[in-house]
This record gives C-alpha cells, sequence and structure tokens, in this order.
C-alpha cells in the first residue's frame, strides 16, 4: 500500500540546521580498558619470570696462571692440577700414602689441614711435572709457593734440609732448592738454581766450599720461620733456558722480596718427562697450600697470594 501524504501544513518538516549530538564515550572507554588491561598482565608476567642469574666474575690473572694446588686438607694429593694430581714418592715409582713421620694432621694448617713431617726420613712426597712446572727447553718460567710452619734451629737435625726441590734426570743438568744451611746459627735460608753444572761449577767444587758470592742463590740469614707463626715462601723462575731474555729467580718471603738471581746463564738440560716437584727433603715440621704457576709472577701477585684469606683455594672458585 502507499503510505499517505502529510500535508505539508499540517505536519511541519524537521530542520536541517541542527548541531550534531557529541560521540559516544563507550567506544574509547572500552579502548582505554583494553590498554589497561593489556598493561597489567604484561607487568604480572613480567614479574612472575625470574631474573637471570648475574655472569661469574671472569678469573684474574693470577686464577688463570694457577697449574697446582695441593690443599692438604685431606689427602697428599693435590686438589687441583692442569696434569697429575696425584702426589708420589720421590723416585716417582709409585702413589704416596701417609706413614708414621709424613701425616695428612686436621685442622693443623695455615688453611684447614696441613702435611706434617714428624721426624727427618727418607720418604719425601713428590709431583710430576705433568704440565704444573711446564718445563721445556725453550723458554721457561715458573713460581712455586708454599706454607711452612717450624723452628729451623731447633726441629731441624744436622745437615742441609730442602723443603722444596725441583729435579730432573740428572742433578748434573740443572737442581733448583729451597734450603736450610747445615752449620750456621740461626741457620741460613737460600733459594738455588744450579744450571748445568759445567757452566755454574765446572771444577765440581762441593757447595759448602764455595764463596757465598759465587753461588747462584739468594741467603736470607735470619728468615721469620717459628713455631707460633705461619711462613709465605715463593720463588719464581724467569726465562730460563732462553739466552735472548733477561734470566732470574727471585725470593719472597710473607710477601716481600728477599733478592734475585741475577747474571747467570740459567740453561738446564733436563728431560721434560723427568723433571719432578719434591717436598720435605730432611725436613721437620708443617707445610700447608702449596702451589704452582705457569709463570713468574709479578711482586704485586706474589702480595695478592700472601694476602689470600682461604689460600691458593680462593683462585678456583
Amino acid at each position: 500500500m502507499l503510505l499517505p501524504l502529510w500535508p505539508s501544513t499540517l505536519v511541519p518538516r524537521p530542520s536541517t540546521n541542527f548541531l550534531p549530538l557529541p560521540p559516544s564515550p563507550v567506544p574509547l572507554m572500552k579502548t582505554s580498558l583494553t590498554s589497561l588491561v593489556l598493561a597489567l598482565l604484561q607487568f604480572t608476567i613480567a614479574l612472575s619470570v625470574p631474573a637471570a642469574p648475574p655472569a661469574p666474575p671472569s678469573p684474574t690473572p693470577l686464577a688463570r696462571a694457577l697449574t697446582l694446588h695441593a690443599s692438604f686438607d685431606n689427602s697428599l694429593n693435590a686438589d687441583f692440577a692442569v696434569g697429575d694430581k696425584t702426589c708420589y714418592d720421590q723416585s716417582g715409582a709409585q702413589p704416596a700414602a701417609p706413614n708414621d713421620d709424613v701425616t695428612i694432621a686436621p685442622n693443623a694448617g695455615r688453611f684447614g689441614g696441613a702435611l706434617h713431617v714428624k721426624r727427618k726420613n727418607t720418604f719425601w712426597p713428590a709431583f710430576k711435572d705433568a704440565g704444573s712446572l711446564n718445563y721445556n727447553d725453550k723458554n721457561w718460567s715458573t713460581t712455586v709457593a708454599l706454607w711452612m710452619k717450624l723452628d729451623p734451629d731447633n726441629d731441624l737435625e744436622p745437615g742441609y734440609c730442602d723443603p722444596v726441590q725441583i729435579n730432573g734426570d740428572d742433578g748434573a743438568k740443572g737442581f733448583i732448592f729451597l734450603e736450610w744451611s747445615k752449620d750456621e746459627r740461626p741457620r741460613y735460608f737460600r733459594f738455588a738454581i744450579q744450571p748445568l753444572r759445567t757452566i755454574w761449577n765446572p771444577a765440581g767444587t762441593p757447595w759448602d766450599e764455595i764463596p757465598f758470592d759465587k753461588r747462584p742463590m739468594v741467603q736470607v740469614e735470619r728468615a721469620p720461620f717459628s713455631h707460633d707463626d705461619w711462613t709465605h715462601v715463593v720463588f719464581t723462575i724467569e726465562n730460563a733456558n732462553d739466552k735472548t731474555k733477561p734470566q732470574r729467580g727471585r725470593l719472597y718471603i710473607n710477601g716481600q722480596p728477599q733478592g734475585s738471581i741475577e747474571n747467570w746463564e740459567l740453561t738446564l738440560g733436563w728431560k721434560p718427562e723427568s723433571v719432578m716437584l719434591v717436598l720435605a727433603a730432611s725436613y721437620v715440621g708443617h707445610i700447608d697450600d702449596l702451589a704452582t704457576f705457569n709463570r713468574a709472577l709479578t711482586a704485586e701477585e706474589v702480595t695478592q697470594l700472601y694476602n689470600l684469606k682461604s689460600g691458593a683455594a680462593e683462585l678456583r672458585r
């Protein structure tokens, strides 16, 4: 059907000049609410995800240089070594074990346990080089450190005492050692590097007959060893077997330099596989925290090592 026509006179037409109605606030409110919900959700998720752990600190140059550490807390064997951790007898033929003369003394060390040598004997604990000393015939540098506790004048028996030796297949090819003298009172403490015998002593003169200033050694007349305190000893060897660079050895006690071996040709002739680090030759007392390094430490690093609160074990954490 047709819609009726409304006479214009009866029904007024709507005006076309009106103001537009304001837009509905609903769409804007929905958008704002949605954004807020998303932001809260993202924040909640961020709180629920655990933060990544901090990266471990990079090893210090001193820690990177460590090649062997024997704490003597529970065993004669090393706690850490780049090569062989086993402790042997001085011949290197068989693994070592504590006995009546050489024991592990719990809680008697500078840090934890200690190696305790009760009396002079013929069993000397030793470690094969196997990379710990890194001996080679081209250019050899190393550092050996340890703590000792004894009264040399009252504890040691007559004769020389070498708490540390580095030796190889033939003493005529070289010999490195710490020693206490046999006759002086108080006993002198020494660090010596004997290179090829043809270099330093071609006549074969006995060691104790050579004038002090003609021996390749550092001598300390009054070293601070006692029953009451631990003493830290470090020796370094630098550029042995390399005539193109300065060759030297240095001795430190309790972080302080005691002297150096210089102006000697430090050429050794060992077979690398024969080199050993030997402890406690004719020694009586305690030894703790033995450590070796693959280069000559600087004076600053020796002081740092001496001041470690828990010993060389801190370098492995």
